[in-house]
């Protein structure tokens, strides 16, 4: 067990954040794992679902013990303790659901396994070229996109809900896709083939998924209550399944999505730009370098040296692998966080917030953060 001085390491992680991480006042690496609400089960022994549906009343007590426990490991609290609202006292209107962008495309959204996933019903190119054509003719009219979009009852109750508690519908600043998208409505080998096959149908399909982003985007600016001179610039993708293209196919695919969208949420240098991919991505660094991303989280197989040759001035949330943490081999979490802060340190490059490349798990334990804390504190400082 190495050893941590719990409180410095907090003081010293008050500033580790600053300049999105790369500020010359951090004494050490930014720590980037916060835990997560699935992590109760194992921590405390408790059987349970981590994916599927929690009532809020076990859900706060859960979160309340394991915060108990995580103040004695790691002296500080790492759930929100939400306490659960008396039905009596619960708002009785709130902001309406709205169609997804998987349904744009014709894809189902269904709740399975404790996930929520995206099951596509085009079946073949000339399917596709025909739901092309009518996302396009929609697109061509903003009122029948945004009737498609929104449920007939949106203005009623969005109107209410201002007027009772003044809050607006939000902004849309994150999509799942644009690749993930298209090979959870269209297919995966279906849409690598169709690189090959329908040349002119790959782009298209890219081109018109761009556009959909950007009608969400701009629906959502004037729904929040702004306008297109005054709305909060920033945009992120979570797009997994982007590792799956050569860097010809995302060129032509992904690549012009991201600037499209980029050109029109994150105009300046200082807007967020961020992608995650929980995948190897080694092989389109070299593309998304050109978007100047603000952060970035990729799979484990990806260095920290690696992203900082190409993006030098972008925030890397990882390297640790999810599995790693997730096995709470303490030799073995030493070792990453070792290998991560080292290069972090390399030039004084800074920018890492040391985190999972991907997801924290259940089975991953606070004496395993505890363990990245006295690593970064032994091996992480500047």
């Amino acid at each position: 067990m190495l050893d941590l001085d719990i409180e410095q390491f907090w003081r010293d992680e008050e500033h580790a954040h600053e300049e999105n991480c790369f500020s010359k006042n951090a004494a050490q690496v930014a720590l980037g794992i916060r835990m997560s609400g699935e992590c109760v089960f194992a921590e405390l022994g408790e059987p349970g679902d981590q994916w599927g549906y929690i009532p809020p009343e076990r859900r706060y007590e859960l979160n309340c013990r394991y915060n108990e426990k995580a103040v004695k490991i790691v002296g500080r609290p790492m759930l929100p303790e939400i306490k659960p609202c008396p039905e009596s006292e619960k708002p009785n209107v709130t902001i309406p659901e709205y169609r997804q962008i998987g349904e744009v495309f014709g894809g189902k959204y269904i709740f399975e396994g404790g996930t929520l996933w995206l099951n596509g019903t085009l079946k073949g190119e000339e399917a596709l070229a025909k739901k092309l054509d009518e996302v396009e003719n929609m697109l061509k009219d903003p009122e029948k996109f945004r009737s498609f979009v929104l449920p007939a009852d949106w203005d009623q109750r969005c109107r209410a809900v201002y007027e009772l508690y003044g809050k607006r519908p939000q902004q849309y600043v994150h999509v799942r896709g644009p690749v993930t998208l298209a090979t959870s409505v269209f297919g995966t080998e279906e849409l690598l083939y169709l690189y090959y096959d329908e040349p002119e149908l790959f782009t298209r399909f890219a081109d018109v998924i761009g556009d959909v982003i950007l009608a969400y985007i701009e629906l959502f600016i004037h729904e929040s209550g702004r306008s297109d001179d005054n709305f909060k610039h920033g945009f992120s993708f979570a797009d997994d399944n982007s590792y799956l293209m050569t860097p010809e196919m995302y060129k032509k695919f992904g690549y012009p999505i991201l600037k499209k969208v980029f050109a029109k949420t994150s105009p300046n240098i200082e807007d967020e730009r961020y992608q995650h991919s929980d995948s190897a991505m080694g092989h389109l660094i070299p593309l998304l370098a050109d978007f100047k991303l603000t952060g970035c989280n990729f799979g484990p197989t990806v260095t920290v040296q690696e992203i900082r040759r190409h993006m030098p001035n972008t925030r890397i949330d990882g390297q640790l692998a999810p599995f790693t943490f997730m096995r709470n081999n303490q030799d073995k979490i030493i070792e990453e966080v070792r290998r991560d802060c080292e290069a972090a340190k390399e030039n004084d490059a800074r920018g890492l917030n040391f985190a999972t490349a991907g997801s924290i798990n259940n089975g991953s334990l606070l004496t395993s953060l505890r363990t990245v804390m006295a690593a970064i504190q032994n091996y992480g400082r500047y």
